[in-house]
């Protein structure tokens, strides 16, 4: 099998992902040829990386809108080619008009969406009208993905646009209305830590055993039950940073979002719990 040519961009690329220097990130996909995923492996098991940014990747311009009816939330991811179209007025309806669409019809999936009649204009569908959009502003739009998010019973839902809907987080807080304020707060928070994961026990099982192996080949040499203890350590430092329960709250750094939510639920009187939580970012 022949090697993968190591470009610049690669090169780059990694360096945006992990902060290390041009000279070791290159070093580091030789040694993976080319696979990016083992190169940043190899330098977080050599103890050069100690983070990887997520968010170091090119991405498309474009914003995802919020639609809400009286019995559900929709979001909708639409890209464009640059941010000037991105922030035009007509974009911006464009967007705004097919979230609340999403919402009040709730369809089987895009591709059911883009294909059904425009409730507005019923001569159109929705292709069409995105068609209509393309011709007035003279670059291509697509609509990227949707998620319909029914309002349920006994439940408090938080949303959060960031970055003029660049970023868009939703939490759906379980055991009763009236803790919207705390859910927002916890939608904000989501924008800017970014987890990955609600709990440990969602963390897939490759994912685990790929961080305990970095762990081990940090602490060679060292005796057997050492060894267990610290990349047990190691784990939970890892299950805090990327699972939401186990996050800092970044309003108050003195308790985690697990914490928050539990005294929140004393201050009520009630028991209450995140089901879950969406984290948005165009491209």
């Amino acid at each position: 099998m022949m090697a993968t040519k190591i470009t610049p961009e690669m090169v780059k690329e990694l360096r945006e992902r992990t902060g290390v220097g041009m000279g070791k990130c290159k070093e580091a996909l030789d040694q993976s040829q080319g696979d990016m995923e083992k190169a940043i492996d190899f330098l977080r098991k050599s103890g050069m990386a100690s983070a990887v940014k997520k968010e170091g990747r090119e991405t498309k311009e474009g914003v995802i809108g919020i639609g809400e009816s009286q019995d559900a939330i929709a979001l909708i991811e639409v890209n464009s080619e640059t941010d000037f179209v991105a922030q035009n007025d007509k974009f911006k309806q464009f967007v705004k008009d097919v979230a609340l669409e999403v919402a009040e019809t709730k369809p089987a999936s895009l591709e059911a969406f883009v294909a059904q009649k425009y409730r507005k204009d019923p001569s159109i569908t929705i292709d069409q009208y995105r068609s209509l959009v393309i011709q007035g502003l003279g670059e291509n739009i697509q609509i990227k993905r949707l998620q319909v998010l029914p309002k349920l019973a006994d439940t408090s839902v938080g949303l959060y646009s960031h970055m003029g809907g660049k970023i868009v987080t939703f939490v759906e807080i379980e055991g009763g209305a009236g803790m919207e304020a705390l859910a927002k707060d916890i939608a904000m928070h989501i924008a800017a830590e970014s987890p990955d994961y609600l709990k440990p026990e969602e963390v897939p099982a490759d994912v685990r055993a790929r961080e305990a192996d970095i762990a081990k080949s940090q602490v060679k040499g060292k005796p057997e039950n050492i060894i267990d203890k610290i990349v047990e350590g190691k784990l939970k430092a890892f299950y805090d940073q990327v699972c939401l329960l186990g996050q800092k709250f970044v309003k108050d750094n003195s308790i985690t979002i697990a914490d928050l939510v539990v005294k929140e639920g004393k201050r009520v009187g009630k028991p209450l719990a995140i089901r879950r939580f969406l984290r948005w970012r165009v491209g």
